[in-house]
């Protein structure tokens, strides 16, 4: 066994990939196609963020730029920090986790859970020095024992889904895929995936789904960033900077998504089949119903399940956050769900 192998085989780490298929009965119904989403909530960490926190650090111990005993130092919204503690802790090393303030608290209570160090810092713009990725680099640059792990600008992020990810979805799909939607954060997943998905099939569409407050939408559409930076909802998705993995996206059609049509797809799907899932995962399947009404019935789109409802309970599962924020959490007719994601 060499050693690379063996580094991704020892205890939890082992379980990180191999995700089923999932197929969504209920908007599946309702536009005629098939959606799908790839579970990937059912990681140990219970995120996507698993793949890449293992390959980063697997393929920095085998570069010899992490040695034992060295701290492995982070900026994140709090998923890819859950998936480098869980890894640190396998492999014996410590983790500094450096969030910005107004995260989700059930994910300051995993990062504890695995035993990291959270270093909190003020939820500014990317031009501010206070800026959770300027203070984790800050950090992970100040002592020859840390190791600045920098999932933004890694290739070994997008290499990961490129390598596992993609090839494992494809094949459960039989390669019989009309779209693949993929929101971005650090634009790993999107690069990756985007990437395999067009060299098996320039036809597969590659549909990206963007959070208000970000700027992803501008920069595919006009060369820039520019965002108010404002997000109400999602955490972890949705960027206002450009940062390396963007490099490596291939995308189709890229387009916003108001927090209420989440949340009032949330209160649907959960209704209609006991779904409940993180914030990003929502804004994945969102962006999967409206590309299959968009595009009519018969086509096959797979997406993400990227993290499960527990990290949202205080957030899109909480009436008294999205009253605060002005966002209606009723549960809606089915005709009412149809038509606020037909007419965009």
């Amino acid at each position: 066994m060499d050693l690379r192998t063996k580094l991704k085989s020892t205890g939890l780490l082992q379980v990180i990939g191999n995700t089923p298929m999932m197929k969504v009965q209920s908007l599946s119904a309702l536009t005629g196609c098939e959606i799908f989403m790839k579970c990937e909530n059912l990681n140990p960490g219970g995120t996507i963020k698993d793949r890449p926190a293992l390959n980063m650090v697997v393929e920095a111990i085998l570069k010899g730029n992490l040695k034992p005993g060295m701290t492995i130092v982070e900026g994140t919204a709090g998923n890819t920090g859950i998936g480098l503690a869980l890894v640190g802790q396998a492999l014996g090393h410590k983790v500094i986790v450096v969030m910005p303030k107004g995260m989700a608290i059930e994910k300051h209570k995993v990062l504890k859970l695995y035993g990291a160090e959270i270093v909190e810092t003020e939820a500014v713009p990317y031009s501010d020095e206070r800026h959770f990725f300027k203070v984790g680099k800050k950090i992970g640059q100040s002592s020859p024992d840390y190791w600045w792990a920098n999932q933004f600008d890694n290739p070994d992020n997008y290499l990961s889904h490129y390598h596992s990810t993609a090839p494992e979805m494809y094949e459960q799909m039989d390669g019989k895929l009309d779209a693949v939607v993929v929101a971005a954060g650090s634009g790993g997943t999107a690069a990756g995936v985007s990437k395999f998905m067009k060299e098996k099939n320039h036809n597969i569409k590659i549909v990206m789904p963007d959070p208000m407050g970000s700027g992803i939408v501008n920069f595919f559409g006009r060369g820039n960033f520019d965002s108010d930076g404002r997000y109400t909802m999602t955490e972890g998705v949705g960027i206002t900077r450009m940062v390396d993995n963007f490099n490596h996206i291939k995308q189709d059609s890229c387009y916003t998504i108001e927090d209420q049509k989440l949340a009032s797809l949330a209160m649907y799907v959960r209704e209609k089949e006991g779904l409940v899932m993180g914030m990003s995962s929502m804004l994945n399947l969102a962006g999967a119903f409206h590309t299959a009404l968009k595009y009519g019935p018969g086509q096959r789109i797979a997406t993400f399940l990227c993290d499960g409802g527990e990290r949202a309970i205080s957030k899109m599962y909480n009436p008294d956050f999205l009253k605060e924020k002005g966002i209606d959490g009723s549960l809606l007719p089915e005709k009412e769900v149809v038509d606020i994601f037909k007419n965009f």
